[in-house]
């Protein structure tokens, strides 16, 4: 387990043995922060295809985490597959529980939005978006806003519990938002992490046709889960550390303006200065495990 005392947020120049995942320009670098992620947050995806890095949220779905923590330790999830992938939406896994309804695990109670308050870190990206009041960033996570509550968004990397028609009957298969982000689907779907790395491998897996709702019938041209484990489970050698930008840091907001304000030359017309939140890349940076 990585040790106490390398936890919180690191200065973007300290010289670190890792990998920037995402590039930025060299004005967005200026003044960046980063935070790394707890162990107890991160977890290790294998597939076929390469693996996947996901970053879970318990201050927004503690229930969901919780469950999703104890399916992982379990190995549940091992040799299943992604048997509804629908190009330009979503892909999702599990055990095909929310299509045939007899899950052997128990409802989960809805965690689509909770109260705001002053112990989120909230950046603001836009007031007066389509879809919600104000939109912004807690913690690395695209969020928005409407009074005293406050929702995480269906931004492309993000993963979500599925769910039939009750808004507490998701159990145990999730999905990864793949394709536009589907915002009409916010505040109705538990969204409990996003990938922060390895959505080249998700975006590798097989499709489903869209007469079929994204259903792949055939089990054996599904593609599947190798294997998943807790960042926190992993020993000396295996995984990695990962570290995030702080989207509360004044280089952020500086990232977030530059991308606001689109004055470049290249640009004939210039556009409005409206941003989408879903449109903001977070930076990740990933350090491998020695210890």
């Amino acid at each position: 387990m990585r040790p106490g005392s390398r936890r919180g947020v690191l200065l973007a120049r300290l010289a670190v043995p890792c990998l920037l995942l995402f590039t930025l320009g060299a004005r967005a670098q200026e003044g960046l922060t980063w935070r790394e992620v707890d162990p107890h947050n991160l977890v290790f995806m294998e597939l076929a295809e390469g693996e996947v890095v996901i970053e879970l949220n318990p201050v927004f779905a503690p229930k969901t985490v919780a469950r999703f923590r104890e399916l992982v330790k379990q190995g549940f999830y091992r040799a299943l597959s992604f048997y509804r992938v629908i190009d330009g939406f979503v892909a999702q896994a599990g055990d095909e529980s929310d299509i045939n309804e007899n899950s052997s695990w128990p409802g989960l109670p809805a965690e689509f939005e909770r109260q705001f308050d002053d112990e989120l870190h909230w950046t603001s990206v836009q007031k007066g978006d389509l879809f919600a009041p104000e939109t912004g960033f807690i913690d690395g996570f695209a969020a928005a806003r409407e009074g005293k509550s406050v929702w995480l968004t269906h931004c492309p990397g993000v993963i979500a519990m599925a769910r039939g028609e009750a808004p507490d009957s998701g159990s145990t298969d999730f999905y990864i938002v793949i394709g536009q982000a589907p915002r009409y689907l916010d505040r109705n779907l538990t969204i409990f992490g996003r990938v922060i790395d390895g959505m080249d491998a998700v975006q590798k897996v097989r499709r489903g046709r869209v007469e079929d709702n994204g259903v792949i019938e055939n089990d054996l041209a599904r593609s599947r889960i190798r294997s998943v484990k807790l960042g926190s489970d992993l020993g000396a050698g295996e995984g990695a550390f990962y570290y995030v930008v702080d989207t509360n840091s004044e280089g952020f907001r500086k990232q977030l303006e530059t991308r606001r304000n689109r004055d470049q030359k290249f640009f004939v017309h210039r556009p409005p200065k409206v941003l989408d939140v879903c449109q903001v890349p977070v930076a990740s940076r990933r350090e491998k495990n020695s210890q």
